[in-house]
């Protein structure tokens, strides 16, 4: 995979040309956004244990938090593409971070889990427009590959920072006040992220032939929330229970429906067209696959120190720094690396080293309260990631021409949200069965009192009445 097919210049440019007018407002403002919806992405996470305590939470439920925000980014981010190209990226942005201010009220306000779900859905729908439409606006501002890569270098690795501070944020309001706290700060960096986008940023448009795919929509959505509501509530209800197979089939038709509908849809949200480059393909497959594989230990972790552990938020919080920082530390490491070294070595060195890291992480004693086993895997992972993702948007938006960089910058963040999606879902599936099978096998012996025996042979059971021992 290389970067030989960057963006056209204009009449009578070079590769050495000047910036465009605005770039480095544009960049500052599309930073500054995509910091803020990474914000409102990880802050749950640091959350977890006092959500857990506060709101009485259990099983599926914690997990329903993190998939709320990330089915309504998925589910709409290809819609999203389409309205920035149609009416301008400066707008979309703008109405992204107004709405994650707005989620973010619901969430400090939320009386109970299920309102907290709605406020998080609504970051959901605002980071959803933010991603793609800070990605796209420094792509229409730029001229060259090289430029690209370097603006799509610190682009990420601002998104990486949001996710390291989230989890300071979350604990520092957690042993100053309350958890509801970190979601009125949320509201003030969403509400200045809103005026200096529309002060700095440079307005941007694609529309030429792109309108509203209303069909492709909404078999997309329908398909994707059927199919994360089965794998959520699949550990827990059982796999076989009508419900989750209904999920499961009733998602695989709708997304079926979808494929068919893109296929002859005269302006798709999503252009199949776009896979017959195989730079862009490869880089699809291995964003989906890095993505469940980061935020599944980002998640582990989390949940690990928070309800397991019931660690101080600023404990928890550290491993994050590990995590998260090397990305952002690392961008002038990263922006040069993009021009002189291959994206599939820089791939492949990433995932490796995230692997190294997850295999390490499996090694931990998981009683052991102490953070110093954590440094090094959390370290490792949190460098693989730092090498993996500038490089997959790289090569996505190098991979395909300028008149396509709305579709594929949406095409690029839906499918690395996707695996951001999946990788709660997926830990938590495994998790969530292997705890079930092991505490169906111990349950005879448990010496439990009688009220906490009816119904412990779901996992539901089973695990709200552990966690509620464990928090007295």
């Amino acid at each position: 995979m290389t970067h030989d097919n960057g963006p056209a210049t204009s009449p009578g440019s070079t590769e050495g040309a000047t910036r465009t007018p605005g770039y480095a407002g544009t960049l500052t403002a599309a930073c500054g956004a995509v910091f803020v919806a990474q914000v409102a992405t990880a802050l749950p996470a640091s959350l977890n244990g006092l959500l857990q305590q506060d709101l009485s939470t259990h099983g599926s439920q914690l997990t329903w938090i993190t998939a709320a925000f990330m089915i309504a980014v998925v589910c709409f981010e290809f819609t999203f593409g389409v309205l920035g190209d149609l009416f301008g990226r400066r707008k979309l942005v703008v109405g992204g971070t107004l709405l994650v201010a707005a989620g973010s009220t619901v969430a400090a306000l939320a009386p109970t889990v299920q309102v907290l779900w709605i406020g998080a859905a609504l970051n959901g729908l605002g980071a959803g427009a933010m991603f793609p439409g800070s990605l796209t606006a420094i792509t229409a501002v730029t001229r060259t590959s090289r430029q690209r890569a370097h603006a799509v270098a610190v682009w990420s690795g601002f998104l990486s920072a949001g996710a390291a501070v989230s989890p300071l944020l979350g604990g520092m309001f957690a042993k100053i006040g309350s958890w509801r706290g970190s979601f009125w700060v949320l509201v003030g960096l969403a509400l200045i992220s809103a005026v200096l986008t529309q002060l700095l940023a440079t307005e941007s448009k694609a529309p030429a032939g792109r309108k509203l795919d209303i069909p492709g929509q909404i078999t997309f959505a329908a398909g994707l929330i059927l199919v994360l509501y089965g794998a959520v509530e699949g550990p827990e209800s059982g796999w076989t229970t009508l419900p989750v197979m209904l999920a499961f089939m009733l998602g695989a038709c709708f997304l079926a429906g979808f494929v068919v509908v893109e296929l002859g849809a005269p302006s798709p949200i999503f252009d199949l067209a776009l896979f017959r480059n195989r730079a862009f393909t490869v880089s699809s497959v291995v964003a989906v696959i890095g993505m469940i594989a980061f935020l599944g230990a980002c998640f582990a972790t989390s949940m690990w120190l928070g309800p397991l552990q019931h660690q101080d938020p600023i404990h928890v919080a550290i491993p994050f720094l590990l995590l998260q920082g090397p990305a952002f530390l690392l961008i002038p490491v990263v922006s040069r690396l993009l021009h002189r070294v291959a994206a599939a070595w820089l791939l492949t060195s990433g995932f490796a080293l995230m692997a190294v890291g997850c295999l390490l992480c499996t090694r931990l004693d998981v009683t052991d309260p102490s953070l110093g086993p954590f440094v090094a895997p959390a370290l490792l992972i949190g460098i693989g990631f730092a090498l993996t993702v500038s490089s997959v948007t790289a090569v996505a938006l190098n991979s395909v021409p300028p008149q396509q960089a709305g579709m594929a910058s949406a095409t690029t963040n839906m499918l690395r949200d996707l695996g951001f999606a999946l990788g709660p879902v997926v830990v938590g599936a495994v998790a969530l069965s292997k705890a079930g099978a092991a505490f169906s096998a111990k349950l005879a012996g448990a010496d439990l009192p009688a009220e906490h025996l009816v119904g412990l042979g779901h996992v539901r059971s089973v695990m709200a009445c552990l966690l509620d021992q464990s928090c007295r």
